[in-house]
């Protein structure tokens, strides 16, 4: 449980309280009260907590010391910018940005989210009962947040059932936005961490220089086949043997189906696997509606080119009944997450405070920022 604590210094900054949580100090705004810590990660912690000025329950993330990696801030800062314009029922909704006691020499940022009950990585792994209906409709709503992306210009890029919450009533929505990019970033896709690997496609683990859209759709194929199976379809160990669980199973390729690896030595090492027959989804998934194999089949198809689309998903027979196109409208914005990837420390901390100023547009840190 939360427990209320004295200022580390002695001294407690105006509007501001301090509790403790699994080790952790948070000093979070007067107006939220803790409840109970609800998750951990390489971030920090995240607790329950209840906004006493609207008596709304919401989760406030704890950020440890952003600026302690160059990468990690600048991702921090990509999904303060993203989250700040997207609004949609199956992406989560950033409530506010904690504005910092001190503004020149602050570590750690506190998110506020709406809450959500758990994630579909625990549903999978519990042992509830998963129906056709329950399955079709996490699909659904995950390829209907998706559409909305990536009518923003967003690649979400670290799509996998963790990263999808999910409320009692089977509401689901997409979150953490860390790795997502926009189709203006100027070719830096390529120098960084993509995907976790279990849900990263064929043309990222053979190091294709040019993808898109369709990276995020193999990954909603194997949330779709870990959902049908109740374990990931393609646990891999490392980066070749991730490619040869999915050769394993998809087959060997023909050579028009290769065209898109621009990679020299993928290509060469992709030839050299042993010849395989691959295995039907219907036998993987036998209790499987056939409609829910046929799209499965696909969205996991190894020519990223041949891949089904978001859009195409949304109309295949298995999802149609859900999908009514007059109440999904694209995004009004087209959004641009390209930052330079060399600015420094003060640069990236003064374009927080900017972005934290949209939620706290009546604080005299407005001031503060002239000084930077």
């Amino acid at each position: 449980m939360a427990a209320l604590v004295e200022p580390p210094n002695g001294i407690r900054p105006r509007g501001k309280h301090y509790y403790t949580m699994w080790q952790t100090l948070f000093e979070i705004d007067t107006k939220y009260v803790p409840i109970k810590p609800i998750g951990r990660g390489a971030y920090g912690v995240v607790c329950s907590s209840i906004n006493r000025e609207t008596n709304e329950k919401v989760a406030i993330k704890k950020i440890n010391n952003v600026f302690g990696n160059h990468i990690d801030a600048l991702r921090m800062l990509r999904e303060l910018k993203l989250l700040r314009h997207i609004q949609h029922e199956n992406v989560i909704a950033l409530k506010d940005v904690m504005m910092p006691s001190h503004a020149m020499s602050f570590k750690d940022v506190y998110l506020v989210y709406e809450l959500m009950d758990t994630d579909l990585h625990h549903i999978i792994k519990s042992s509830q009962p998963l129906s056709n209906d329950h399955c079709k409709y996490f699909i659904f709503q995950l390829l209907r947040g998706l559409k909305y992306l990536h009518s923003a210009n967003v690649l979400h890029r670290d799509l996998k059932p963790g990263n999808l919450l999910i409320n009692s009533n089977c509401e689901l929505k997409i979150c953490d936005f860390g790795l997502a990019r926009t189709g203006r970033d100027n070719g830096q896709f390529m120098t960084e961490y993509v995907v976790t690997r279990w849900y990263r496609a064929p043309e990222l683990l053979l190091c294709c220089d040019n993808y898109g859209t369709s990276i995020d759709v193999w990954s909603v194929g194997c949330i779709f086949a870990e959902i049908l199976g109740r374990k990931p379809i393609f646990p891999g160990t490392e980066s070749l043997n991730q490619v040869k669980l999915i050769i394993n199973v998809l087959g060997s390729q023909r050579e028009a189906d290769l065209d898109f690896i621009d990679n020299t030595k993928a290509r060469r090492f992709i030839k050299s696997l042993p010849y395989s027959r691959g295995i039907h989804f219907s036998s993987m998934y036998p209790h499987a509606d056939p409609l829910a194999v046929d799209l499965l089949q696909r969205m996991l198809i190894f020519d990223p080119s041949k891949r089904i689309t978001v859009m195409e998903a949304l109309h295949h027979p298995y999802l149609s009944s859900l999908y009514d196109p007059t109440h999904n409208p694209p995004a009004q914005v087209q959004l641009n997450l390209n930052v330079d990837e060399n600015m420094g420390e003060a640069m990236i901390r003064e374009l927080m405070l900017r972005e934290m100023l949209h939620y706290h547009p009546e604080t005299a840190y407005a001031n503060t920022l002239a000084q930077f």
